[in-house]
């Protein structure tokens, strides 16, 4: 916490040397939008002043910009498979100085256990680790997941420093019915701020939604959603992650309409360690926006000073006197090419790693219920069915009507219509849900995991069932995971053990697994604009259009019900 004292005053007046001081910048001014030439002074983890300054330790930019660390407004840490504070870390070495997280993977498996995980593992990373408390556990009524999470479970986190709010509000309905524990969990958090998730809403239930105190949104694919939800004061947290891809349509259209970007902020939602590696983390988002035509300032506005206001940062979002010293060397303003991150005034660096040990709640979470592979079998009575089609670059997904293959009153699965199934993985209850997807295109075998939003049940999808059965074996016997299995080959496993979500190992070892599985998807015929996995398991999510598939059968998102696959069952 920043103090004000003599010290620190007279290094402001520059009657002192600052302990550190980075000279010769050229400081992005995030309050008027200039690029001043200064130095900036730095003491006790703050900036104390920006000018002319001398310090004990003085780091010459000759000429570089200085600009805010940057802010993911949105993320969840289980996503990318590996412990918290490995993501954290490569993020960081990336720019994003902080992490506004929503631990709702975690609630959904273990609850409260879940949470104090998130929270405990990133107390000492070297960046600012936030939590939005998750307010939909589980995502709706109907949903089978291992743990209910009541406004009183809610109580203990509000007062908790690193607690900013309420996480992503995807009970429209509840919101706009008034339900009672729904308004009970809103009113909790009336001080703090309130995240929505609700972006195909119609204006008057977008109203609706932001009188009941929610203030951003992540779930705008299109400008025009983005548009109206603007136009009702909601910020719109612009999401370019692994999977869901909305930068594009969002900032052309900003650009187009020269809208102005307070109402802005960028985040990943999930973004893989490989892909961070790759392309950058908000680093990219903020890369990307500038070449469609965004002013670089103010794409970094949108990326530190904007999301810092939102959510009640006071001291982060900006070089100026009494914020944090999180700050970024860049070589190339529009290329964002990062030369140096600094968090509270130190460089961040690869730290040797330590292992912690797991809870043992945490552990062992697969409690599945399964008879012989005659349990996965989907009668039909005719040829026309209903199915799930996957929509490439989003997590939507469409809803569709075809004449599908049917052998001796069962469907089946081709190249082009697979067949999915979730099956309900917390306390062995044996619900199945079986339907069919397209998209996938496989061609001999089968993919499984128990990463399923946000429930996290075990899904699969595959073009036979005998593949599909060894997949979710796999699965069953390792504790959770990724499996794929290549036209009756033994399963190829990655252990997610951690809750069936993450992995204590080390993300190298994590992600050369990962690659390899993914390749052997290929194989048998994912098509490369696909992530197999991150797809797959946002197919169970019945809170984003248009159709899902869960452990009780086909659900529809747009009418909020169940229904049949057979068109004349």
């Amino acid at each position: 916490m920043f103090r004000y004292t003599n010290d620190i005053a007279q290094i402001a007046l520059g009657n002192q040397k600052a302990p550190l001081v980075l000279k010769n910048g050229k400081i992005i001014q995030v309050f008027t939008n200039e690029i001043i030439e200064a130095d900036v002074a730095i003491a006790d983890g703050y900036i104390v002043g920006v000018g002319q300054y001398s310090g004990e330790q003085e780091i010459d930019l000759q000429g570089k910009y200085v600009c805010p660390g940057f802010v993911d407004a949105h993320l969840h840490l289980e996503s990318t498979l590996v412990n918290p504070g490995e993501l954290i870390e490569q993020a960081a070495l990336q720019g994003t100085t902080t992490f506004i997280v929503d631990p709702h993977e975690a609630a959904n498996v273990s609850g409260t256990a879940g949470i104090d995980y998130i929270l405990n593992e990133t107390e000492d990373a070297q960046a600012n680790v936030y939590v939005m408390v998750p307010s939909c556990v589980p995502a709706g009524p109907f949903e089978d997941n291992g743990f209910v999470l009541t406004a009183q479970e809610m109580q203990q986190y509000v007062d908790h420093p690193r607690v900013l709010g309420l996480g992503e509000v995807m009970d429209c309905g509840g919101v706009i019915g008034c339900e009672p524990s729904m308004l009970e969990k809103l009113n909790l958090f009336t001080q703090k701020t309130i995240d929505g998730h609700a972006g195909y809403l119609g204006p008057k239930e977008t109203n609706c939604y932001v009188l009941a105190g929610i203030e951003t949104d992540h779930e705008c694919c299109t400008f025009e959603d983005a548009l109206r939800e603007m136009r009702a004061g909601l910020q719109i947290l612009v999401r370019e992650g692994t999977a869901a891809k909305n930068l594009e349509n969002i900032i052309q259209g900003v650009v187009k309409h020269r809208l102005p970007c307070h109402q802005l902020a960028f985040c990943t939602d999930d973004k893989h360690i490989e892909d961070i590696q790759k392309q950058g983390h908000i680093s990219y988002n903020v890369r990307k926006a500038i070449r469609l035509g965004l002013d670089p300032v103010e794409a970094i506005k949108v990326a530190s000073f904007y999301p810092a206001r939102r959510y009640g940062l006071k001291r982060l979002g900006a070089v100026a006197p009494g914020y944090q010293a999180d700050l970024l060397v860049l070589s190339d303003l529009e290329q964002v090419t990062i030369e140096a991150v600094y968090h509270r005034g130190f460089a961040v660096t690869c730290r040797l790693k330590t292992q912690r040990p797991v809870p043992d709640v945490l552990l062992n979470t697969v409690h599945i219920q399964l008879g012989d592979v005659g349990d996965l079998a989907l009668p039909m009575s005719s040829t026309k069915a209903r199915m799930i089609e996957t929509v490439p670059g989003e997590i939507l997904t469409r809803a569709c009507i075809e004449d599908v293959p049917v052998q001796d009153g069962f469907f089946k699965p081709d190249a082009t219509y697979q067949k999915i199934v979730v099956l309900e993985r917390h306390h062995a209850t044996g619900k199945i849900g079986v339907g069919i997807v397209k998209g996938f295109c496989m061609r001999g075998g089968a993919i499984a995991s128990t990463v399923g939003h946000d429930s996290h049940n075990l899904i699969a999808v595959g073009d036979n069932d005998q593949d599909i059965y060894a997949a979710i074996r796999a699965l069953e016997d390792c504790g959770g995971g990724y499996a794929v299995v290549e036209s009756g080959k033994k399963p190829v496993v990655l252990p997610l053990e951690v809750m069936g979500l993450m992995s204590n190992a080390p993300y190298e070892s994590v992600q050369t697994q990962l690659a390899d599985m993914i390749a052997i998807a290929r194989r048998i015929g994912v098509p490369e604009y696909l992530d197999p996995f991150i797809t797959l398991s946002f197919l169970a999510l019945p809170v984003i259009p248009e159709l899902r598939i869960t452990p009780r059968g086909l659900y529809n998102v747009i009418e909020g019900c169940f229904t049949s696959v057979d068109m004349k069952g």
